[in-house]
């Protein structure tokens, strides 16, 4: 049987000392072994082929014949794991809470327990008539109690401007 921890320290072996790491394992019960790649600098096509190479010559096809697809985390794909924010610092990205409100802005910061989404609210200013535009800084968590606080999804905004 082929299990994700030994697949976990097979690509270890191969991305140790470079800037990549793993976003995501799957097996399926047919042994349909998907691995999600990232990188700080990106993932490219040669990476992707030195991971699979690495972990197709290590299983044994005689103790359990299986698929291999190794992949880049897709720009579209929600992030996984924290090394993602860690790369999006700068980037435009919407977070989905847990109660479902989308709130969208750039992503300034990223720690252990929580990201800050800045962004450009017009309100209106005591003695002012108009509206004026104002940066404002919000945190996101991780693990919260406020299901409006929580992050349930974060992706990152793809713009052609």
């Amino acid at each position: 049987m082929i299990t994700e921890a030994k697949i976990k320290d097979l690509i270890d072996a191969r991305i140790e000392g470079t800037d990549l790491f793993v976003v995501d394992v799957h097996i399926t019960s047919t042994n349909k072994i998907d691995i999600l790649l990232d990188g700080l600098n990106g993932v490219g096509i040669n990476d992707c082929v030195n991971v699979s190479r690495g972990v197709e010559n290590s299983l044994d096809r005689d103790e359990g014949d299986f698929e291999l697809n190794v992949s880049s985390a897709g720009l579209d794909m929600p992030f996984k794991v924290r090394q993602q924010y860690e790369k999006n610092v700068g980037r435009s990205v919407k977070v989905i809470t847990m109660n479902g409100h989308k709130h969208e802005g750039i992503l300034i910061s990223e720690s252990e327990d929580c990201i800050e989404i800045q962004y450009e609210e017009k309100v209106r200013v005591n003695g002012r008539k108009k509206k004026e535009l104002i940066t404002q800084v919000e945190k996101y968590y991780f693990e919260h109690e406020d299901s409006d606080k929580k992050i349930k999804e974060t992706k990152i905004i793809i713009s052609f401007k």
